[in-house]
């Protein structure tokens, strides 16, 4: 029989870089799971992706056992390494902060695809674009399928 679920947490960590200060303790800690466990799991799985900002989805059951899914990094975090630049802009629709090529923007939306709730490519292509634009981030040249 499959075990009751008592809740789900959601956190971003750093890949390979969890430990039980906050923000990782009083998340888990909250929900009664052991918080030195995560981590180690967490770290082992992400060791490959150090420094990486990865959303974790955590779900804890009532018997306070766990399991967790690991996503892609953010596509803001992604086209702010792909721009070179440390922050999206206060005000996007006034001030742009960087530059992306639409092969940029292509690569994050492949990226990404698992995670995206779109089946195109065409589509999370789109999505990415448009959260380069409220970043501040410019994407040079004509979209692919606009020729």
């Amino acid at each position: 029989m499959a075990k009751e679920i008592s809740g789900f947490v959601k956190l971003q960590v750093k890949g390979g870089q969890a430990n039980p200060a906050p923000p990782v303790g009083p998340a888990l800690g909250s929900k009664g799971v052991n918080i030195m466990e995560f981590c180690k799991q967490f770290n082992a799985r992400t060791q490959d992706k150090p420094g990486k900002v990865l959303p974790v989805l955590i779900t804890v059951y009532t018997d306070k056992s766990f399991d967790f899914v690991i996503k892609t990094p953010p596509a803001s975090i992604q086209l702010l390494e792909a721009a070179k630049v440390q922050k999206g802009a206060k005000e996007s629709n006034r001030v742009k902060v960087g530059k992306v090529t639409w092969a940029q923007v292509e690569a994050i939306a492949q990226d990404k695809m698992p995670d995206l709730n779109c089946f195109t490519l065409h589509s999370a292509m789109s999505m990415v674009a448009g959260t380069a634009r409220s970043m501040g981030i410019t994407v040079e040249g004509k979209a692919p399928w606009e020729n």
